[in-house]
């Protein structure tokens, strides 16, 4: 069953934000989340939080600058998935601005899993390199470090993922989820901690007098991949957050960006000109996510790091071939899915789990993400992974922390799963294959136990009804010029309409025509062939559909019931 929630609207913060010059409309959003100032919504770069304050960043700076001095070899060790390769760029970008010799390796998802391992760094040895960084993973590398001093490589993590119980014997750690770490953003991507790594040592060699001689690299020329890596990884959009994304949409929106971000939105059919946060989530990133999980990263990489605009755009077509390879690969998974499924009881069971022995490894968290959307259960898709191992990937609900669920997994049963690590919506693991079932119902007793009734009940929350004067175009285009994403969510409303027309459009999307108040709207709703009773509540959010240079409002239906 789903609930439509409408937000409750704080009045007094409303009104204060109505009385500072916000647009009524956007004063009313804004209020409904959590703002109650209009300095809150200050996205200059001055209201972003000092690198000082993110702890082990002046002392990887100091690090790192030792090594720029003594002409030492850096080598980043990334991770395959959008944030990873766009924090691997900023640090590529940003230490070849400073004089830096840095190389970067990316492992391969398949062969080599995720993260620093023992045989990364094995690898990693054929570039010989003095310095190890990590971005976008580390903090779980405690045999990876090891290997890499034992190597006599210095080590520096930069990571945002929460850290076991034990923290890898780095020289250095920047992430704001360390313990003894008060940074007050711990929502930063693995974008946002490469960043801010780079700001402090761009600071130390000012100091040192680095750039006496010549111009100071401007790292805000990297915000573009700042906010692409930022949306793409799905983290809460706090107000630190929203200041990088709005920074990098405001150069994407100017013509400021790297080549391969511009080849990105060309194959994409996006003008950068009109960017918003929700390209970057849906466009983008999953282009960018398709080297990751069919193909090497590295891919994906080269994309953001080449200044041959010709050679960007060769690149970022591949990546569409790419990505629309995997919408093939995911279609035919969630079928398979779908079917394994028929007789899935809701009313008894908290979680899914899936495997099919011949699904792909890269795609596994897609399925995993479409099948909890569509039952709101918190769910884990298995793929094999060779040598009698599954690799799973799972997805969870709001009220669910999923890496503390296999967590308390773990502790329940210490030699179910091999390893697990991730967040509090998603997670990836790897079990034995002939422990599926174990897993599969010690799982399901833990999530039953942490989660309430209510939980799993979908809630729709909306911001209301909407005036009928904001259903123009111009009202459209001021929200999508404005920063929502995940924590800090895109305009929903809920309105009863009348439904004076309906149709499957190639038998998968209804498209319909509503009227309320005498008015008249185009809507449709993705992925649903059933069709709408007469009358209808909707929870809708406002597009611009452009048709032939004409373009009109219409309502994208995310849910409706009859009313």
């Amino acid at each position: 069953m789903t609930r439509i929630q409408p937000r409750t609207v704080p009045q007094r913060a409303f009104a204060a934000l109505a009385d500072a010059g916000l647009h009524p409309l956007l004063a009313r959003l804004y209020a409904a989340r959590g703002i109650a100032r209009a300095d809150e919504l200050d996205t200059s770069l001055r209201a972003l939080l000092p690198p000082e304050a993110l702890r082990g960043t002046r002392e990887a700076a100091q690090l790192l600058a030792d090594a720029i001095e003594a002409g030492a070899r850096l080598v980043i060790v990334a991770d395959y998935d959008c944030d990873g390769a766009t924090a691997c760029a900023v640090g590529v970008r940003a230490l070849r601005a400073f004089g830096a010799d840095v190389h970067y390796l990316v492992p391969d998802r398949v062969t080599l899993g995720y993260g620093l391992t023992p045989a990364m760094v094995e690898i990693a040895t054929r570039l010989e390199p003095d310095v190890l960084i990590t971005v976008d993973n580390g903090i779980a590398s405690v045999e990876g470090i090891a290997a890499a001093r034992a190597h006599g490589m210095a080590t520096v993590i930069t990571d945002h993922h929460l850290p076991g119980e034990v923290l890898p014997e780095a020289d250095v750690i920047v992430n704001p989820n360390q313990p003894g770490c008060d940074f007050p953003s711990k929502a930063l991507a693995g974008v946002g901690v490469m960043f801010y790594t780079m700001l402090a040592l761009r600071a130390e060699l000012r100091e040192r007098g680095a750039f006496a001689g010549g111009k100071e690299p401007n790292l805000a020329e990297l915000l573009d991949l700042v906010a692409l890596g930022t949306v793409a990884d799905v983290v809460r959009l706090d107000r630190n957050n929203r200041i990088l994304v709005a920074q990098g949409l405001a150069r994407m929106r100017a013509g400021r960006m790297q080549p391969g971000l511009r080849a990105l939105f060309n194959v994409a059919g996006r003008e950068p000109a009109r960017a918003a946060a929700t390209d970057l989530g849906f466009l983008l990133g999953p282009r960018l996510n398709a080297a990751g999980r069919l193909a090497d990263m590295s891919l994906g990489i080269e994309c953001l790091i080449t200044d041959d605009a010709g050679r960007a755009l060769n690149i970022a077509q591949e990546l569409d071939k790419l990505n629309r390879e995997r919408r093939t690969i995911e279609a035919g998974m969630q079928e398979e899915a779908l079917i394994r499924l028929e007789g899935y009881d809701a009313g008894r069971r908290a979680t899914v789990a899936l495997f099919e022995p011949d699904w792909h490894q890269g795609v596994i968290g897609i399925v995993a993400g479409r099948i909890k959307e569509r039952l709101h259960r918190p769910t884990v898709a298995f793929a094999r992974a060779g040598d009698g191992e599954l690799k799973g990937s799972g997805r969870s609900i709001p009220g669910l922390h999923l890496r503390d669920a296999l967590d308390l997994v773990t502790k329940r049963h210490p030699e179910l799963i091999v390893r697990f690590g991730g967040h509090a919506m998603a997670a990836g693991l790897t079990i034995r294959e002939a422990d599926l079932a174990e897993f599969d119902e010690a799982f399901e007793a833990v999530v039953a136990e942490l989660l309430e009734p209510a939980d799993l009940e979908r809630r729709i929350e909306t911001d209301g009804g909407l005036e009928s004067g904001y259903f123009a175009l111009d009202a459209v285009r001021m929200l999508d010029n404005e920063i929502w994403g995940q924590g800090f969510p895109a305009p929903l409303f809920d309105d009863v309409f009348r439904v004076e027309r309906q149709r499957l459009l190639k038998d998968r999307h209804l498209k319909l025509e509503l009227s309320r108040n005498a008015a008249r709207y185009d809507a449709i709703r993705f992925n649903h062939a059933e069709g709408a009773a007469d009358q209808i509540r909707a929870a809708y959010r406002l597009s611009v559909n452009e048709y032939k240079g004409v373009a009109n409002v219409q309502l994208m239906l995310e849910h409706f019931e009859p009313a």
